[in-house]
């Protein structure tokens, strides 16, 4: 397909002073809104028509969709039905006008990427993701995910002021509710983090995102009635080093006062000594561990390489 639609389109010589993000397009504005404002800003062209079904259920969520990007990319919509003349001389020059819904992005005066069809917001997402990318850009929601994810340690308050704007444009955003949970438990607001967990919505329970902020919760909750009892659990490992009970408990404890080294490595060491007590409990803590820190988590790396080099060596 020629992808560059230099050829002088009907309607090339007309302008428009509508600069809004959504706007309705025809023969006469085309050149201007699509081709002209692209060459600045990114451009999708949703073409349509009165009776076609899927077209009514895609335009709401595409519209969301642009609203959400904060004027980074534009929405131009084009009745293919009103505007049979364009509609055939972009037919000609290789767009597949002949189904629709046919939604186009332009960028430089240039076709980048297509779809056809109704497509779920998720979708919607990646496609405007992917042609931010192209123009070097990125969604709004990307940057302040960005910024919360490191500042989630330091500075958990902005962390979790970041997520929540984010949950304001995406309701649905995984990522943004796990780093929540996250960030309330770094400022130590358990009951907040759990009405934050409850409020997540049913259709995200199973991403990662969502289950490892659940389990750094389920974590802390029980690591904070171990850690009042770590200096007795200390003292009766010491006096029971072959009890594996008190050491699981003690990796618990230490955990929950803030010591993931030490009590990484009381797994690692029963482990070591018996991987198969009670059905691998140590190997099954210390993942349990792993998830609720985090994959990137400094602690996490370091005992995954330790826990690989004990299973493979």
């Amino acid at each position: 397909m020629d992808n560059s639609l230099n050829e002088p389109l009907i309607g090339q010589s007309t302008s428009s002073n509508n600069t809004s993000m959504i706007i309705d397009v025809d023969q006469a504005s085309f050149m201007k809104e699509v081709i002209e404002t692209s060459k600045t800003t990114p451009v999708l062209v949703d073409f349509w028509a009165p009776w076609c079904g899927p077209c009514r259920q895609l335009t709401p969520i595409l519209e969301q969709a642009v609203k959400s990007a904060e004027g980074r990319v534009r929405l131009a919509k084009l009745d293919v039905e009103a505007n049979e003349a364009l509609a055939a001389q972009l037919s000609q020059m290789g767009l597949p006008l002949q189904s629709i819904p046919l939604v186009v992005a332009f960028w430089k005066g240039q076709v980048v990427d297509l779809f056809q069809g109704a497509q779920p917001a998720s979708e919607i997402k990646r496609f405007i993701e992917a042609l931010l990318k192209t123009a070097g850009s990125s969604l709004p929601t990307e940057d302040l995910l960005k910024s919360a994810k490191e500042s989630l340690t330091n500075n958990p308050a902005e962390a979790a002021d970041a997520y929540a704007q984010v949950l304001d444009i995406e309701p649905e955003s995984a990522e943004a509710w796990g780093g929540m949970v996250r960030a309330l438990l770094n400022l130590n607001e358990i009951e907040s983090a759990e009405e934050a967990s409850e409020q997540i919505p049913e259709k995200l329970k199973n991403h990662p995102d969502v289950t490892g902020a659940r389990a750094a919760l389920s974590l802390r909750k029980e690591g904070e009635q171990a850690a009042s009892e770590l200096t007795t659990l200390q003292q009766e490992v010491a006096q029971n080093p072959n009890n594996f009970d008190l050491r699981l408990k003690l990796a618990l404890s230490l955990n929950g006062a803030g010591n993931r080294s030490e009590a990484a490595d009381v797994l690692l060491d029963m482990i070591k000594q018996d991987r198969e007590w009670n059905e691998g409990a140590a190997k099954t803590e210390l993942l349990r561990f792993f998830e609720a820190w985090g994959v990137t988590d400094p602690t996490t790396l370091s005992a995954r390489r330790k826990l690989s080099s004990l299973l493979f060596s």
